[in-house]
């Protein structure tokens, strides 16, 4: 954590990409729960980043972001991961990394883990203690660093960056969950909270 409890200055990486193969090819950022889109969720969730790159197609939004995309396509989130940290300038510290899936992440939940960033990081977890590498704040050098380790990170897993840095973790309760599934996204829409 910064002296004071002062949250440094951080850059953020949204990712939105992906097929949503589990809901059936849909465009997950595109989905709405409690009136707005998934991606607009995200984005607002971090608001006082300094920088925001959206890894995926463009969209139509209401704030300027920069756009990226992983080369090649559909390279999986750690792909993606690594596009948006290759968008950011050289002087980026700390960058909070979201996925465009989580419909309770808000700026609190993204504000809690920056403030919170020990070692290499710090990632987020549900109540029940599983990981949400796509909810978390990361040293930019640390994640350079285990990006360089990986080499192409086209089809590998998340698992394996986690397994290269020092992270502690953060129970933000239902901000960690994301929707996966049909079942998941009726129970957003039908007002879970």
């Amino acid at each position: 954590m910064s002296a004071e409890g002062v949250a440094p200055v951080w850059d953020a990486i949204v990712v939105a990409g992906g097929r949503g193969r589990r809901l059936g090819g849909r465009d997950k950022p595109a989905l709405e729960v409690a009136g707005r889109s998934l991606l607009d969720t995200a984005l607002e969730a971090v608001t006082a980043a300094r920088i925001t790159v959206v890894v995926g197609p463009k969209r139509p939004i209401t704030r300027a972001v920069r756009w990226t995309w992983e080369e090649p396509a559909d390279g999986g989130p750690l792909s993606a991961l690594a596009a948006g940290l290759r968008a950011l300038p050289r002087d980026s510290d700390v960058v909070a990394v979201l996925a465009a899936d989580l419909p309770a992440v808000d700026a609190d939940t993204v504000d809690t883990l920056v403030r919170a960033i020990d070692g290499d990081g710090v990632v987020a977890a549900d109540s029940s203690g599983r990981l949400q590498p796509l909810l978390a704040a990361y040293r930019a050098e640390a994640l350079q660093r285990a990006l360089a380790g990986i080499g192409e990170p086209h089809g590998q897993p998340m698992r394996r960056l986690l397994d290269m840095l020092k992270l502690a973790t953060l129970d933000v309760g239902s901000a960690a969950e994301d929707i996966d599934t049909p079942g998941d996204l009726a129970r957003w829409q039908e007002g879970r909270s």
